[in-house]
């Protein structure tokens, strides 16, 4: 059992930092908290394109997932103007409209100066910081610059889509600007400041002059000094990815994302490979508010020319065991959250 102190970090307030939240979010949010601590919400990753993980996921447990994560990726204009297409913003959509939960990350490819040298740092591989020469920190350090401006280009081009989920009603937890801290992603490549001003400018952007009010703001830098400040994270995401079939509750990592802040933030595991074990999170009070397993080869294999369940990460066994335990929510057990009461 927790003692009150360990009771009390589990205590959040809806209180999200965009103070004109729609309501729709503010339901959300009230859900998540109401729930955090005693469950954990179910969750999976598409792929950049159209990618069968759910419907493997449905065909071996029998349930979805109750939350669906996408990526802007496609969208990033140093893509579309060398022809990527994407879909996603449409299935989000509809996930949200059969009583779903969306959340979107942005593999944002650099706005400029992609290397293209194959096999490995070619333009689709544009997020990486050994793909492309783009440089943050001299972006944010002259907002008259050509790079500058095509940072906002860009921010400006996802927020055509995330309108679309707005009007659309969709509440979105929104992840950008990811695992800044291991310096793989061209934001975090130049260190924690120009990243840090990158994240509040897309904040004040999609915020102030955008209208998006249906944004909760997952901040998932991986280390305190990369930390934007509570004003600006509702809540926090850590990444991990353990050993093959290591089912530990990653207590480590939650008591670090713990120590960020003073303030109460929900914690989630924002990506994972092996999913943790629902038993061994409730014995360390790892109480992760939702998972979001990785695609691809953690969720299935191609055998035959079939798309077959791979237990290379998670045993099959072990992902029934998470799927249909007490702890975690699948999709049919969400409430209908278009009309989930708010706090008085």
């Amino acid at each position: 059992m927790l003692n009150t102190e360990g009771r009390s970090r589990f205590n959040v307030q809806p209180n999200l930092v965009n103070p004109n939240a729609d309501e729709n979010t503010q339901r959300l949010m009230t859900y998540l908290c109401d729930i955090y601590g005693t469950r954990i919400l179910t969750g999976q990753q598409i792929g950049v394109v159209s990618t069968p993980e759910l419907e493997i996921l449905h065909e071996v447990t029998g349930k979805y997932p109750a939350v669906y994560g996408f990526d802007f990726m496609n969208y990033s204009p140093s893509r579309t103007e060398r022809g990527a297409e994407c879909s996603d913003t449409d299935i989000a959509i509809d996930w949200w409209q059969s009583g779903g939960i969306v959340t979107f990350c942005w593999h944002w490819n650099a706005p400029k100066d992609l290397i293209d040298l194959p096999p490995d740092r070619t333009w689709g591989s544009g997020f990486y910081t050994k793909a492309t020469t783009f440089d943050v920190h001299k972006a944010m350090a002259d907002e008259d610059s050509e790079d500058y401006k095509l940072l906002i280009r860009d921010i400006d081009a996802i927020s055509i889509q995330l309108h679309r989920l707005q009007d659309a009603g969709v509440p979105v937890l929104w992840r950008p600007l990811h695992e800044a801290s291991g310096g793989w992603f061209w934001w975090g490549a130049k260190g924690a400041d120009p990243c840090v001003r990158l994240w509040k400018l897309m904040y004040e952007r999609m915020t102030n002059m955008h209208k998006l009010n249906h944004l909760i703001w997952v901040w998932n830098g991986q280390h305190a000094d990369w930390y934007p400040g509570d004003e600006y994270v509702d809540i926090i995401g850590e990444d991990i990815y353990p050993p093959d079939r290591n089912y530990e509750s990653q207590l480590d990592r939650f008591q670090t994302a713990l120590s960020y802040t003073a303030m109460n933030k929900i914690i989630a595991l924002s990506e994972n490979g092996t999913i943790p074990d629902p038993d061994l999170m409730l014995r360390d009070q790892a109480l992760w508010a939702w998972n979001c397993t990785w695609y691809g080869t953690f969720v299935y294999n191609t055998v035959d020319g079939r798309k077959v369940y791979a237990e290379k990460y998670t045993e099959l066994d072990q992902l029934i065991k998470f799927y249909h335990h007490p702890f975690s929510i699948t999709k049919d057990e969400l409430p209908n959250l278009h009309n989930y009461p708010l706090r008085d």
